[in-house]
């Protein structure tokens, strides 16, 4: 392996340094050893298929922290006797990429294939990134690329068209546990912990294996005497921070989970998400303006106190602040999730902007024009307009549509919650207006 940062020689197989940390020694050393990806590694897997063939096409191995995106980048170049480089998007720059490429043509010319390991690619800008693409066509590098994020909005749609995107999976508990039985192998004695603290333990680790080995490695460097419960470990260790960046995929993720748990009416899979996303920091105000808006989308008139109920939240979350102010936001979730849904304001709104476009210049009918000067009275604007109070039931039944535009049916209530009445009353109403237009008097 060359590692550009250190311009150490080593192998992929290479035996850990005395002393290395346990995540470190417990790196596998052939590919059938990677735990929790044998969708990838395992025969009929992409991965599995590249090497039984023994040539790899360039990838971007997609998957959160800990999951063995690293190990199996350098196990990868083994299998196929390639030579392999790092390279990370965090410390390097253009110069790095220039230097690994002029090494990986060197190379090429001397019949050694370079497999260029580029971890966080996400980081790089988009025309660090395009400087990967004559040299990915020409067959310089292979390129695997290593990122937490969502290849769609973090790469460059044509570096994405000349790799395959992988996709890893977090670690589950199986493979956790596994991980902890090769971690006493490894130091040749069991872990301090009761089986609900060592269950504790892998649930702690939230799919990631090398935080869960660091733990470990900290519970055997205290040669503790007696065994931990639960309680004991929790204070011992320090509690694993939520894995969230709010301008990345997994806050689109949480809060379209929150969104979608509401809609379908299931206040505990919302009150999840909501607690998913203020435990790991987000901004309670910028949840607040998503409740408000779910308010108006999916609730809308099947329930006119929802968008009350979050406009309350959210001064009650200005008033109080955190943490007290966060019951009023749980509050408001709750309403929502619980509430009748509609969505007809939103497709009302919808079908209405769509029309005004299309239909921008019409005139409104003469008859409901303010008529502020004598000479627009005397072309007749405002004459013949029927004042809805004078009429009986306070209803007129006027056309008020553009002469050039017939009539149009944007809102369609539910029938749900409080619009079930609404809908009564417009079918009333309607009515009514056949009965004028028929020349009828009103039943």
């Amino acid at each position: 392996m060359v590692d550009l940062f250190g311009e150490n020689e080593t192998t992929g197989n290479a035996a850990p340094a005395e002393g290395a940390p346990l995540a470190e020694r417990l790196r596998p050393r052939a590919l059938d050893e990677v735990i929790g990806q044998a969708h990838l590694t395992g025969e009929e897997g992409a991965i599995g298929r590249m090497v039984r063939a023994g040539k790899l096409s360039s990838m971007i191995l997609w998957g959160p922290p800990g999951t063995g995106k690293t190990s199996i980048a350098r196990l990868l170049a083994d299998a196929v006797g390639m030579r392999f480089v790092v390279l990370s998007a965090v410390f390097s720059g253009v110069a790095d990429l220039k230097k690994a490429f002029a090494e990986a043509r060197k190379m090429a010319g001397a019949g050694q294939r370079t497999l260029l390991f580029v971890d966080e690619i996400h980081r790089f800008n988009r025309a660090q990134q395009d400087g990967f693409l004559p040299y990915v066509e020409d067959g310089t590098i292979t390129l695997v690329g290593a990122t937490t994020e969502n290849p769609s909005f973090e790469l460059n749609a044509a570096l994405l068209s000349r790799a395959q995107v992988l996709i890893l999976h977090r670690l589950d508990e199986p493979a956790l546990s596994q991980l902890l039985d090769r971690a006493e192998t490894e130091m040749d004695r069991p872990l301090p912990l009761t089986d609900d603290a060592r269950a504790a333990l892998v649930a702690s680790a939230d799919g990631d294996g090398r935080f869960l080995l660091n733990q470990v490695e900290t519970l055997f460097d205290l040669k503790l005497e007696e065994q931990l419960d639960p309680k004991a470990l929790a204070s011992l260790l320090q509690r694993r921070v939520a894995v969230y960046d709010k301008d990345r995929e997994g806050h689109y993720n949480l809060i379209s989970a929150l969104h979608k748990s509401l809609r379908g009416s299931d206040p505990q899979a919302a009150l999840y998400y909501l607690a998913r996303m203020l435990t790991a920091g987000e901004e309670p105000l910028y949840v607040l303006r998503r409740l408000v808006r779910f308010a108006s989308e999916d609730v809308g008139l099947a329930d006119p106190n929802a968008l009350v109920q979050c406009l309350a939240a959210k001064d009650a979350y200005d008033f109080l602040g955190s943490p007290e102010g966060e019951l009023a936001i749980v509050q408001a979730c709750l309403y929502l999730a619980t509430a009748p849904k509609s969505n007809a304001a939103y497709k009302a709104q919808k079908a209405a902007f769509k029309s005004a476009r299309e239909t921008g210049s019409l005139m409104p009918p003469q008859n409901i024009l303010n008529a502020p000067t004598k000479l627009m009275k005397d072309i007749g604007y405002g004459k013949g307009y029927a004042y809805d109070h004078d009429a009986e039931d306070g209803f007129s039944g006027a056309n008020y549509w553009p002469e050039a535009m017939a009539p149009q049916r944007f809102y369609e209530p539910a029938g749900r919650g409080f619009e079930d009445k609404v809908k009564q009353r417009l079918a009333y109403w309607d009515e009514q207006r056949q009965a004028i237009e028929q020349g009828q008097t009103s039943p």
